[in-house]
């Protein structure tokens, strides 16, 4: 027998008045459907895009009208396509099944806060965050707060909540992030102690600031985005869904609600079923298909052009970039060293994207390194005393443990680090070239705009002399194009640039 959340609420005065009438003890079925980290919007391999979401969220609301469609964070980036369109692609194919509300994630401002404010403009669906300000504390035009919907007779409270580390990874700006998991839990209270039957947390954090939320039982339902995995769970009070990615694996929650009365109170129970969706079984919503259809046409015509090749195995894969040596992220280093003529690259691991290998022998297409390299990043040169260099390597590797984005991939230099050791203090034996760091000499390091800007925790990059006019840089992209097509025939190899102590 499952357990039942069970909440009591002061009855109104009307509502005493009418506490024999059958309305007071009904069955409400609610229907939430979470989703988030929704970037590509074609299919993989049968499976998640657009179209196929598109098509579960309409059989959700014709299914059952007490259905709230939410979105937890991040779509306008990183895609191929959102690297041309700054992710208008994504924007059109939501409008056409709108969200009941959407929660920014931190790569809604990749492409920096003004093109969120275009987006947020275009949407024909509310989004909201109520942990995110303009720099002075004001409220920020069209992005909402808690949202209370009344639906089947129940009061809903939609709490959204970003990610405050999103100024760390992405281009926030002036923008102010307050702090995750209090603010949620005290919004989630207050919206209780304010009549809601139904809390709902729409947040977009890492499954450590889950597990805070879940443990408040401040919630009856959190869905949740930012780790790229799939899970579910209910511990008798909260239930909760960290909702995959791309939409490949959907988990529709139907609550049925008995609305009661107990000395008194208003009493809400319910029992969660989470219904496993995989969208490889979905039919294609029709009209969201013919889009995706048109938009890859048009990709397809500009990107499928050979540039070269590679005679060695190329490795982007998500966890080698973000935490060892990569061959790819060697190739792209020396393309931004070779393109500036700047004495070492910093690339951040977090900045590939493709999680792929391609073999010895394989063409390479424009499509290729802008899958690759998705953020329309720019090349820039400063100037920097080496104790700064070895303070930006210390953040590289700062948070390798946990695979953040900001390891870096590196030319021209080599370095040693221990991961056992404390964070800034984890680099050894740091060369450029063949000669060891000297911290008074001034170097020219090649790295793109975001982590010149402090992106990945990168403040050390700060500071420096900027050598590259401003708008003067290429695209990241568009260097590692430029390099592979001068060569044609490129040969990366993992050589020991990066040496992980204690193995």
């Amino acid at each position: 027998m499952p357990v039942k959340s069970l909440r009591p609420a002061l009855l109104s005065a009307t509502a005493l008045l009418c506490l024999a009438a059958p309305a007071m003890a009904e069955t409400v079925k609610l229907t939430l459907l979470g989703v988030g980290d929704v970037y590509n919007f074609a299919e993989e391999d049968g499976r998640g895009g657009f179209a196929r979401l598109n098509a579960v969220a309409k059989a959700e609301r014709a299914a059952n009208p007490h259905t709230l469609y939410l979105f937890d964070g991040d779509m306008l980036s990183p895609s191929l396509l959102s690297g041309f369109d700054k992710g208008q692609n994504t924007i059109d194919l939501t409008n056409l099944v709108p969200f009941d509300l959407a929660v920014p994630g931190n790569h809604e401002f990749d492409f920096g806060p003004e093109n969120f404010a275009e987006k947020l403009k275009a949407s024909k669906y509310p989004w909201a965050a109520i942990n995110i300000t303009n720099a002075d504390g004001s409220a920020i035009e069209g992005l909402g707060g808690v949202m209370v919907k009344e639906v089947g007779g129940l009061k809903v409270a939609l709490i959204p909540v970003a990610q405050d580390t999103s100024p760390e990874v992405s281009s926030t700006g002036s923008l102010k992030f307050g702090p995750t998991v209090d603010m949620a839990v005290e919004a989630a209270k207050k919206a209780r102690d304010d009549g809601a039957d139904i809390v709902v947390g729409v947040v977009q954090t890492n499954m450590e600031n889950d597990r805070a939320l879940i443990k408040s039982h401040a919630f009856d339902v959190i869905l949740s985005g930012d780790d790229h995995s799939y899970a579910t769970a209910y511990d008798g009070v909260t239930a909760y869904v960290e909702t995959s990615i791309d939409g490949q694996f959907l988990t529709p929650i139907d609550l049925m609600v008995e609305v009661g009365e107990n000395d008194g109170k208003r009493t809400i129970a319910w029992v969660p079923n989470f219904r496993f969706i995989d969208t490889g079984t979905v039919e294609p919503d029709p009209e969201s298909k013919a889009l995706a259809d048109k938009l890859a046409a048009g990709l397809d015509e500009t990107l499928n052009v050979e540039i070269g090749s590679t005679e060695t195995a190329l490795d982007s894969r998500r966890n080698v970039v973000r935490a060892e040596e990569s061959s790819m992220g060697n190739l792209i280093a020396d393309a931004m060293r070779a393109a500036t003529g700047a004495d070492v690259a910093l690339m951040n691991g977090g900045g590939i994207r493709a999680d792929r290998t391609y073999d010895a022998g394989a063409k390479l297409t424009r499509r290729d390194i802008l899958t690759e390299l998705p953020f329309g990043n720019v090349t820039v040169v400063t100037e920097l005393p080496g104790s700064q260099l070895l303070l930006a390597l210390e953040n590289a590797v700062s948070q390798v443990e946990k695979g953040a984005g900001r390891f870096a991939q590196v030319s021209g230099l080599t370095f040693s680090y221990d991961p056992s050791a404390e964070a800034g203090a984890r680099v050894s034996e740091v060369m450029v070239g063949d000669t060891a760091l000297n911290p008074d000499a001034l170097y020219k390091v090649a790295v793109n705009d975001y982590i010149l800007g402090g992106g990945d925790g990168y403040g050390a990059l700060g500071g420096g002399r900027v050598l590259t006019n401003i708008g003067g840089g290429n695209l990241v992209a568009n260097d590692v194009m430029g390099y592979v097509e001068k060569h044609r025939k490129v040969k990366p190899a993992v050589e020991g640039r990066i040496r992980r102590l204690g193995q």
